[in-house]
């Protein structure tokens, strides 16, 4: 069974601030629910590269992966596919600027 939404959000930062969040892997435990154990290859977001990460939701610890697919910076667009936790989530992120101080971030 699978199921699809594609949830939003209207975050107040620039654009630019929030897909530097997304696009460097290094920033990642500062605003998701893991621990970035390890990058293959080390640098910013690119595709082919893998996280390994862990986590505790539930009182238990999970491992699981993140593989980056595509990332495309003029658009502010990465699609990646994080296996792990008992799911497999294939996602595309993307960033979309409302004005100088305010952007919109949606992934399905």
């Amino acid at each position: 069974m699978s199921i699809t939404f594609c949830p939003a959000a209207v975050i107040a930062a620039p654009v630019e601030s929030v897909w530097e969040l997304l696009s460097e892997p290094t920033l990642r435990d500062e605003w998701w629910d893991a621990r970035t154990v390890r990058l293959v290859p080390e640098g910013k977001a690119s595709p082919g590269q893998v996280i390994y990460l862990k986590t505790l939701p539930w009182g238990r610890q999970w491992d699981g992966t993140l593989r980056i697919e595509m990332v495309d910076p003029e658009k502010h667009q990465i699609h990646w596919i994080l296996n792990g936790f008992g799911v497999i989530n294939d996602q595309t992120t993307t960033c979309t600027a409302i004005d100088a101080v305010s952007c919109r971030v949606q992934y399905g």
